[in-house]
């Protein structure tokens, strides 16, 4: 079963193969998403974030951990994205905090295991 480039179904046109990506692309990519969870799940998106319908610290906890994990592990590969990856975890870390109705102490919040704390 062939197509034409044409019809959009050319798997060997519009798919990269996993192998061909970059690490480096791997893992940054990794990171949006589990930014772009947080920012979710801290209700970032909204105007205001407690009246957010996905407003879920527990799930942000976990998925700002996951993401401080990836970024502690793998901050020798990203080069130049090393920065700006960190620096939205650090947002995150900080919008955690001000989320919060109990604050965790410094060195406590989600991910500062890995990273120290945020204040």
């Amino acid at each position: 079963m062939s197509s034409t480039p044409e019809s959009g179904n050319d798997a060997e046109h519009d798919v990269r193969e996993l192998a061909d990506v970059p690490a480096v692309e791997v893992i940054s990519r990794a990171a949006v998403m589990l930014m772009s969870s947080a920012a979710e799940k801290l209700g970032l998106s909204e105007a205001d974030p407690s009246e957010s319908p996905y407003l879920d610290l527990d799930e942000a906890r976990r998925v700002i951990t996951a993401l401080a994990g990836l970024v502690t592990a793998s901050v020798e590969y990203l080069g130049p994205h090393a920065g700006p990856i960190r620096e939205g975890l650090q947002a995150l870390q900080k919008a955690f905090r001000e989320t919060s109705a109990h604050p965790d102490e410094p060195g406590k919040g989600p991910g500062e295991k890995y990273t120290g704390p945020v204040y």
